[in-house]
């Protein structure tokens, strides 16, 4: 019998590994929009009347991509719902009407995920591992609340053990299986919603490899950030952001927060349903370049979140390439496009970096630990491929002992194979 199933729920994309004793594999998913082992954590819902009239059709992954692009408008898409997993102020968004709290989300994604998995996933599982950040994503995050959600949506499962591992903790473990010799090793893990960082001495011992964990830091600062500061530069101003409006005899500024709203993916999914878009919609006619709020309206009645979260991801990724870049947008037309060069972007996200920087410093200075004496540097995660980002290790750390790899696995196998572990308490977080 498969005994451990490990569980990387990312903020943008999520991992199911199996483990059976030293080997791991990657659960693999066939949907509608094809096969694929790494699924992005989204949903959709459509009203389908073959099902009846109080029925959804769910879609997860790339297939809710496929059904939101193929059906605007009459689909409900969510996507980076793990950032609601510690607000005490999300208590649920409406879906056709029902109400969803964040477990039945977390719940609803991992059923397709079995779903799609069909006879790759077992009939019984011994206990399933599940990564989580060090620091939850949010303004004032409540860790305790975030693994109360998530040991209510696992709770429908029927896994006899549940645990919980920091997420660079597994990314480590993973990792360590290819030293060959003793190595204190410090992982940066650099998700869509958290930069998490545990340093780690790996020894082996009568041939068994054996780990002590030296201390951990993170931030709620991650990849989704950095697009942020793209859309805020370069989009937000284009669709009204330092715009004007009239309020009887006064000329008062268009509410920022509505560009923090649109900005962040995981607000984006929910924006339309909320009063904030009711409002910037009375706006328009009281606007002094209305034609700006009119575009900002359009894209959000228009679902044009997604293709401008792939315009956004897109710029990011090259500039990680190249000096600069062009950014264009189609439904803001001609208007939206622009050169986007890397000095730009990374004065936009300097404030990010230096709140990432100073967690490393954190893991550092509470473990007494010189930059000298770490072994091996380990980055994982798409933000890791960012020059800014890398600069930071680079600045600290020769380069012969930075690697990178395994953007989309490491975690996932490596909680597979901590929960083959008969010492699983010893790399558990479960208490917040």
């Amino acid at each position: 019998m498969v005994k451990a199933l490990g569980f990387d729920f990312g903020t943008t994309n999520s991992v199911l590994a199996v483990a059976a004793g030293e080997t791991t594999h990657s659960m693999r998913f066939d949907s509608l929009a094809g096969s694929t082992d790494a699924m992005r954590t989204a949903l959709s819902f459509m009203k389908d009347a073959k099902l009846g009239a109080q029925a959804l059709k769910v879609e997860a992954g790339q297939a809710a991509i496929r059904a939101f692009i193929d059906n605007p408008g009459d689909c409900r898409f969510l996507q980076s719902i793990k950032t609601f997993a510690a607000s005490p102020l999300f208590q649920g968004t409406q879906v056709f009407a029902k109400r969803h709290s964040f477990e039945d989300l977390m719940r609803v994604f991992l059923t397709k995920l079995r779903d799609y998995a069909g006879d790759g996933w077992a009939d019984q599982y011994s206990r399933i591992v599940v990564g989580r950040p060090v620091h939850f994503a949010g303004s004032s995050p409540d860790p305790a609340l975030a693994l109360e959600r998530y040991g209510a949506a696992l709770s429908e499962f029927g896994f006899p053990e549940v645990h919980y591992v920091y997420e660079p903790v597994a990314a480590a473990f993973y990792f360590a299986q290819n030293l060959k010799q003793d190595a204190t090793v410090l992982v940066a893990d650099f998700g869509g919603g958290t930069t998490d960082y545990s340093l780690i001495r790996f020894e082996t011992k009568a041939g068994r490899l054996t780990a002590t964990p030296i201390g951990h830091s993170g931030v709620g600062i991650a990849g989704d950030h950095f697009d942020f500061r793209i859309i805020d530069n370069v989009v937000s101003p284009l669709i009204g952001k330092g715009s004007l409006f009239k309020s009887f005899d006064k000329l008062l500024e268009v509410p920022s927060n509505y560009y923090a709203n649109f900005g962040r993916w995981n607000q984006l999914s929910i924006f339309k349903t909320l009063k904030d878009f009711t409002d910037l919609k009375k706006l328009v006619r009281q606007s002094l370049e209305p034609e700006k709020l009119e575009a900002f309206v359009d894209l959000i009645e228009h679902d044009e979140g997604y293709p401008l979260y792939n315009a956004i991801s897109a710029t990011k990724m090259q500039l990680s390439k190249e000096d600069e870049t062009e950014f264009y947008f189609a439904p803001l037309g001609e208007m939206s496009r622009r050169t986007v060069r890397r000095s730009d972007f990374e004065g936009w996200i300097a404030p990010e970096l230096a709140r990432i920087e100073g967690a490393l410093d954190d893991v550092l200075q509470s473990t007494a630990t010189a930059p000298e004496t770490i072994d091996k540097v380990f980055l994982t995660g798409g933000t890791s491929f960012v020059p800014a980002v890398r600069g930071i290790f680079e600045r600290r750390f020769d380069a012969d002992r930075i690697e990178s790899g395994g953007e989309l696995l490491s975690i996932a196998h490596g909680l597979a194979l901590i929960g083959e572990h008969e010492d699983i308490a010893h790399w558990t977080a479960n208490a917040a």
